[in-house]
């Protein structure tokens, strides 16, 4: 018989390991939420700058571009601290691209601050709700990858359709399938995270960040059109 009782030697090893990956994964958790939480911050701070300097759309441009290169960085260097400027040189670019699109809505847009606090409100509310859903049940949401895949593509492609056709039903449309896909994302990265999935809390913080970024733009373009501030 083991020390441990009726316990194997085998069985307390498994409970340890089970222990290990329990404070692992609750880790990558926390560290995941405190760089969302300032890269967040850091995006919003970015984005005020952008305002007050008045970047024209053709600067907000480049800087989206920019950012997507930036991507590849953050990916490359996840493993490294490295990947902790890395995340901020992505996230603050993107932050300051919007400058441009919120200024359209404050100046051009009669209750354009008031949209904007709504879609963050807004954003807040769904990554809270969603994220606390999976965190509290612990579902598996990892059968939804294929659909949210096919469902980005097919978005994609219709964004790119939509440039030339500028259909504005179609618009709105394409705006609330984001905000669905996006939700749905939000439900299957969270749920990797708790899951071991996913044990780098910087890739981790990139995807619930993007997540969270589409949802407000979308969410914001949808509140001005069904409150007449767009069409």
């Amino acid at each position: 018989m083991s020390d441990y009782g009726f316990r194997t030697d085998a069985q307390v090893a498994g409970g340890i390991r089970s222990q290990e990956t329990i404070l692992a994964t609750n880790k990558v958790l926390k560290n995941t939420y405190i760089l969302l939480s300032m890269t967040l911050l850091f995006s919003a701070a970015t984005a005020s700058v952008a305002m007050i300097l008045n970047l024209p759309q053709g600067a907000a441009l480049i800087l989206m571009l920019v950012s997507f290169g930036l991507l590849f960085w953050v990916h490359k260097s996840a493993d490294s601290a490295m990947g902790i400027v890395a995340i901020f040189a992505f996230t603050g670019c993107l932050g300051a691209s919007l400058g441009p699109m919120l200024n359209y809505y404050v100046s051009a847009i009669s209750n354009g601050p008031q949209l904007i606090m709504q879609a963050l409100g807004g954003t807040g509310l769904i990554f809270l709700s969603l994220s606390g859903y999976v965190l509290t049940t612990r579902k598996d949401f990892s059968f939804m990858r294929g659909f949210l895949f096919i469902g980005l593509i097919i978005v994609v492609i219709a964004m790119l359709a939509n440039l030339f056709l500028q259909i504005p039903a179609l618009s709105l449309a394409l705006s609330s399938a984001v905000i669905l896909i996006m939700s749905g994302l939000i439900l299957f990265d969270t749920s990797r995270i708790i899951h071991g999935g996913e044990t780098n809390y910087i890739r981790a913080t990139v995807g619930l960040y993007l997540n969270i970024y589409n949802i407000f733009i979308h969410l914001l373009h949808l509140l001005a059109v069904l409150t007449g501030g767009k069409d």
